[in-house]
């Protein structure tokens, strides 16, 4: 199991779902596989989560509304985390 840190909270994923969500090209349709699947842990709320990917800079309040688009960013960014820190 891997930990992918965050200011607000963290997220475990296993060496699959990491090499799943952080190959070259676009990762979207691996990501929205492994986000039906992978646990979300309670700690990781809509707000608590919209806040993190706030700080990111890279998304409107529009879009930081959309709290599935959301737990797909974050699992995104955490694998590629984990594999960079690989």
């Amino acid at each position: 199991m891997n930990t992918a840190f965050f200011n607000r909270f963290s997220l475990d994923l296993t060496d699959e779902q990491v090499a799943d969500c952080s190959h070259q090209g676009p990762c979207d349709e691996d990501v929205a596989y492994w986000s039906k699947r992978i646990v979300r842990p309670t700690d990781i709320t809509a707000e608590r989560l919209a806040a993190e990917l706030k700080d990111y800079g890279a998304w409107d309040e529009k879009q930081l509304s959309d709290d599935e688009a959301n737990w797909q960013r974050l699992i995104w960014i955490a694998a590629g985390n984990i594999k960079d820190e690989k």
